[in-house]
């Protein structure tokens, strides 16, 4: 992360075959976890699921900048490099999505595919702001179930996970331009074969900002679930479609 140097980062790793990375939202990993598709994945690869600085056993860090997408991206690059991954496919999250773009991007070459999951293209997003503005101020009011797994995954800096990521968020809603996307507005220009994954009742997306996002993307394969929200491939409504979903992309 940005002011960050050197980083220690976690990861997990299971299967064999070609190479995914999982690049996971901002609450972390565990949060959303990739369970439920990780036996089907694991049979044809390799697949690494890092946690990024700031999160779960990597290096902590005392704030969240609002351009940390950007500097994800390179540390996201620079772990590809460690472990010597050859054009993994990158399946990223939320945050994990906007992430997983800018590396698309910035190096297509690294990379062979991306799964991009109830990705953001906003940074100004007014209906989410209370949401924000909330977990910022009272983390424990993300509930009880919530809490024990966030603390499971990042120890007592749980809290401080939460309210770091929430108020570089409400940096965002307040300070970028109405229509100002996290691509510049290059997202149109990604090359790499991409899949988008969303929930149509994902409630951190903004008014329109699906269709822009089918627009920017209309080289990619479109999955818009009906019946899921904000991280379809951990909710049981739309889990097993999911996997049918992104092992067909896949194969």
């Amino acid at each position: 992360m940005r002011g960050v140097s050197p980083v220690r980062i976690r990861y997990r790793e299971c299967g064999r075959g070609v190479p995914l990375v999982f690049l996971h939202g901002g609450w972390g990993y565990e949060i959303y976890s990739l369970d439920r598709q990780l036996a089907r994945l694991a049979a044809r690869h390799r697949i690494i699921i890092p946690d990024r600085s700031g999160y779960g056993g990597s290096t902590r860090v005392d704030r969240l900048e609002p351009d940390f997408h950007d500097a994800a991206a390179g540390e996201t690059l620079s772990l590809i490099d460690a472990l010597g991954l050859e054009r993994p496919v990158l399946w990223g999250h939320s945050d994990g999505a906007v992430i997983a773009g800018l590396v698309g991007l910035a190096a297509p070459e690294r990379t062979s595919g991306l799964i991009l999951e109830a990705t953001h293209l906003f940074g100004r997003k007014p209906a989410s702001r209370e949401f924000f503005e909330t977990t910022a101020r009272d983390p424990d009011s993300v509930g009880g179930r919530a809490a024990a797994v966030l603390a499971h995954d990042h120890g007592d800096d749980w809290r401080s996970v939460i309210a770091r990521h929430s108020a570089a968020w409400m940096q965002l809603v307040d300070e970028q331009p109405p229509r100002a996307d996290f691509y510049k507005g290059h997202l149109q220009d990604l090359r790499v074969p991409t899949l988008l994954i969303h929930g149509a009742r994902d409630p951190r997306t903004e008014p329109g900002e699906l269709d822009a996002l089918r627009a920017a993307l209309a080289q990619a394969q479109h999955q818009v679930l009906p019946n899921a929200g904000h991280s379809p491939h951990s909710e049981s409504a739309s889990a097993a479609d999911i996997t049918r979903i992104a092992m067909r992309f896949l194969e």
